[in-house]
């Protein structure tokens, strides 16, 4: 398969596919990019904008992830602005998200699958996710039969007091553009597992029993 993986990090969810597909990820940060590369350099690594990448290249691509970033509507992100403890300023959330499944919902070709995965908002869902597994939503054009994923909260608390999650590690990786938090791109990555599971029910080709409404 074709597989365009953006705005992909370090590659978490993309650790777990098999070498015969073809990837092209799409990471903005050219630091994370090349641990990325390190990780997976049998893929096309590409160091820009994937919401622009995606509006040019829609057309090309089998099976399409997107993870736009999640701090704009994370519970944990107004949780700690209410009570004072969270570092960030108050802001809008990024509808990049919505566009993404909008775009993807009427412009994408007829046999691609793709998905778009986000966090679990502070806010009532704009468009309802197509499922939810563990912390993640999930909206598809395929079907995705629910299942239990361990809950990643005890991992990602794990990542403060070491340098490995999910059997990654960015141990000496030069790290500048994260400031005081050089564990950023660990915690941010999706559970190898479920991106598995995800590639393995779009694979299926099962359309969605019910269509998601906005």
């Amino acid at each position: 398969m074709k597989i365009l993986n953006l705005y992909s990090g370090i590659g978490g969810n993309r650790k777990l596919w098999c070498k015969q597909h073809q990837v092209t990820a799409v990471e903005i940060n050219p630091e994370i990019a090349n641990i990325y590369s390190a990780f997976f350099p049998m893929d096309k690594v590409i160091v820009g904008d994937a919401h622009k990448y995606l509006l040019k290249h829609i057309k090309e691509f089998d099976f399409i992830w997107s993870s736009p970033p999640c701090p704009t509507h994370s519970k944990m992100r107004i949780a700690g602005i209410k009570v004072k403890t969270h570092p960030h300023k108050l802001s809008y959330p990024d509808m990049a998200l919505y566009q993404e499944i909008i775009f993807l919902k009427h412009f994408s070709n007829k046999n691609t699958k793709w998905t778009v995965e986000n966090v679990q908002p502070y806010y009532e869902w704009l468009i309802k996710p197509t499922a939810i597994v563990g912390r993640h939503c999930f909206w598809t054009n395929f079907y995705i039969q629910q299942k239990g994923i361990k809950d990643e909260a005890e991992s990602v608390a794990y990542v403060h007091k070491n340098d490995e999650r999910f059997g990654f590690s960015i141990q000496g990786a030069p790290l500048e553009s994260m400031g005081k938090h050089p564990e950023k791109p660990l915690t941010n990555l999706v559970n190898p597992e479920i991106g598995l599971y995800l590639l393995e029910q779009a694979q299926k080709g099962v359309k969605p029993l019910f269509n998601f409404t906005y």
